[in-house]
């Protein structure tokens, strides 16, 4: 048998396999809630009976194909709860108007699944600040790890992260100095420069049908 042969009949598997585990890794994502691209492969791999090798595909790729799972099986169930999370969100981004919250992430883009919370970013002198306002508001919430969707600690990372409840959901609320306020930050699973909106923004795409 000719080694060109044999070699593009391994490329031809090894890229089936390759897409098999996008597929079944975005129906986890979308179905289970899983939030870790990596594990969500890792999970993928292991049902299919996939060594976890260098045919795991990558974030972006997982991304897309969570998309187009989400549009095509859930999209009359999320196009609700996107805008219920979008409500909720804009209510705490008025409340929290002193500490110039943007609404960044899923629920932004329009790809927030099942599971999502609303992610808003405020910036303020010290997170004792928005703690001490939350409380005087009476609004419930609770220290969340400070680590998000798997980053890394940086320079650019938020000084205190909370579970704000608000109204029917709960709200991923990063708090960070200041001076980072012009500081656009990324995905962290595709290396993507994140959007993000402001109060009177996320107000208009509630206005949109």
């Amino acid at each position: 048998m000719p080694r060109n042969s044999k070699h593009s009949r391994h490329s031809h598997h090894a890229e089936a396999m390759r897409r098999d585990i996008t597929s079944v890794a975005a129906r986890l994502m979308a179905e289970e809630g899983i939030a870790s691209y990596g594990f969500a492969k890792r999970k993928a791999a292991k049902q299919l009976g996939v060594p976890a090798s260098e045919v795991l595909p990558g974030n972006q790729e997982i991304e897309t194909a969570l998309r187009d799972y989400m549009a095509l099986y859930q999209e009359d169930e999320l196009r609700e709860r996107l805008a219920l999370l979008r409500r909720d969100a804009l209510e705490i981004m008025r409340l929290l108007e002193a500490f110039q919250p943007y609404l960044t992430g899923a629920v932004l883009d329009g790809s927030a699944g099942r599971y999502a919370d609303a992610e808003i970013e405020v910036f303020a002198d010290s997170p004792k600040d928005v703690e001490i306002f939350l409380l005087n508001k009476g609004i419930c919430f609770e220290h969340a790890d400070n680590r998000h969707n798997g980053s890394r600690a940086g320079p650019n990372q938020p000084e205190a992260r909370l579970r704000v409840e608000g109204g029917d959901t709960t709200v991923q609320l990063s708090i960070y100095p200041h001076s980072l306020e012009r500081i656009r930050r990324r995905n962290p699973h595709t290396g993507e420069v994140a959007g993000r909106a402001n109060a009177a923004a996320v107000a208009k795409l509630l206005e949109s049908p």
